[in-house]
């Protein structure tokens, strides 16, 4: 059976330089397509709600982006304001260096976001982008388990700003890690239908893309 990618897809556009009319373009084809949402930079999500209003497609942004290194009060800050501003879903950037040198101390920074979220919008979809690419193998398997603990909905492997992106050995390690049944989304050089595929087939159930028409 032909898998529908589409709804697979958090239709990607997140350059610095991006203009209104790039973002109105990025919203007319996840209509279009009937893609999962639009991934944007939080200034745009205003202008995403407007023009996604009724259509099902979700607005997503992203917090702490790309590095992660923010500190909790601007995490939280930045989250709750992108909330307000009408978004769906937010993809949390995990603090990589704070997870080498405190586990501890990050993962009660993710639950401390996760709890801030909900309170100001129950039904919020949070992801925590781990940038496995910067992680041994070890680190993706606790803290894929602890962003499970801490209630995020997905495991993201990469921003797509870093040295690497999504490999089928570290979803495979995520969806392992987490069980059947949490998000993990691929993302980071996902530029075909093939590759595309088998980020699926190893346990993706969200492709974060800036290519998504050449996969539909």
């Amino acid at each position: 059976m032909k898998t529908d990618i589409a709804k697979y897809i958090d239709h990607t556009l997140l350059k610095a330089d991006a203009k209104a009319e790039d973002i109105e373009r990025l919203c007319r084809e996840a209509k279009e397509h009937g893609f999962a949402s639009v991934c944007v930079n939080s200034c745009w999500v205003p202008m995403c709600r407007e023009l996604l209003a009724g259509s099902g497609v979700a607005v997503c942004t992203v917090i702490g982006f790309p590095l992660g290194a923010a500190s909790t009060q601007a995490k939280v800050a930045e989250s709750l304001q992108a909330i307000e501003d009408g978004a769906d879903e937010l993809d949390e950037v995990l603090n990589q260096g704070l997870l080498k040198s405190d586990a501890k101390a990050c993962f009660r920074e993710l639950g401390e976001i996760v709890q801030r979220c909900r309170e100001a919008k129950k039904d919020v979809v949070l992801k925590l982008i781990l940038e496995c690419c910067n992680l041994t193998k070890a680190e993706i398997e606790s803290a894929s388990k602890a962003a499970k603990k801490a209630g995020f909905d997905f495991v993201k492997t990469s921003t797509g700003f870093g040295k690497g992106g999504a490999t089928i050995a570290d979803v495979k390690l995520m969806r392992k890690s987490v069980g059947p049944k949490m998000g993990v989304k691929a993302a980071g050089g996902i530029r075909d239908r093939k590759t595309a595929l088998a980020m699926i087939r190893a346990g993706a159930t969200r492709l974060g893309c800036s290519c998504g028409l050449a996969l539909v």
